[in-house]
């Protein structure tokens, strides 16, 4: 059975569990999974002064590849502005994002030289850190995948392998499906964010090209739907530490 279903079965952990996570970094594969997946989260971290790091890996740019108003290098800077507006609705130090700028839709494939190089740099940004939380790693988008996997060579070069958390986005639309996390692969809990929700809203607003009409000119370009936001709109966020962690990072915590 997907985890996904029923996902109030799984145990509520109070807003000071975050206490436990230490020096945590998030990595959004686009600007705005950040506050999808992890606001509340990230928001509790900012209350208890937890060192925080936002990773963003890629630019985000091909959500309205035929905007002639925001062409690609227009809309790699709104999205930034957007991704730093919102962290900063959460709590945090708008310099705590750091982006990587890969591609949208065209991280490097692993075995490749580029590969390498981008897990090299992604482990640079995650020194000191003792909690990573990375997208679900069959979450159906490639951005998300291609996230995963590169945060997976990079906790291999790491000196002390994170805590390894992760987290759906685009599973839960789909959470009927192989896509999802199923019983027995991983441990589910839900996060208590019931206290900073509305922050939460207020940086899933901030990104405003993705929940809004802004761009208006581009008749095939992306929006957030009312349905896929409805899943980020809860009073908790859920969880997953997977029973085979990503090679060496250290098993799931009772």
């Amino acid at each position: 059975m997907s985890l996904l279903l029923d996902p109030e079965r799984h145990p509520l952990r109070p807003a000071q569990a975050v206490r436990d996570l230490g020096a945590t970094a998030v990595l959004a594969p686009h600007p705005d999974d950040e506050s999808l997946g992890c606001g509340g989260l990230l928001a509790l971290l900012a209350e208890a002064g937890a060192p925080t790091r936002v990773i963003v890996v890629t630019d985000g740019c091909r959500s309205h590849p035929n905007s002639v108003a925001y062409p690609a290098e227009t809309l790699r800077a709104l999205r930034m502005d957007e991704a730093r507006d919102a962290v900063a609705a959460l709590g945090l130090d708008p310099n705590a994002v750091t982006f990587l700028g890969h591609e949208d839709c065209g991280l490097p494939d692993e075995g490749t030289p580029a590969f390498d190089e981008a897990a090299r740099q992604l482990a640079e940004a995650l020194r000191g850190v003792e909690t990573v939380v990375v997208p679900w790693r069959r979450d159906p988008h490639c951005d998300h995948v291609g996230t995963w996997a590169l945060a997976c060579a990079a906790a291999s070069l790491l000196d002390e392998p994170p805590r390894w958390i992760e987290y759906p986005v685009w599973a839960w639309p789909n959470a009927a499906t192989d896509a999802a996390p199923q019983d027995g692969e991983a441990r589910a809990w839900r996060l208590d964010v019931a206290a900073v929700l509305d922050r939460k809203r207020r940086a899933i607003a901030a990104h405003r090209s993705q929940t809004t009409a802004l761009i208006d000119d581009d008749p095939d370009g992306f929006t957030l739907s009312a349905d896929m936001l409805s899943h980020f709109e809860r009073p908790w966020e859920l969880f997953l530490e997977p029973r085979r962690p990503c090679r060496s990072a250290p098993m799931p915590r009772d």
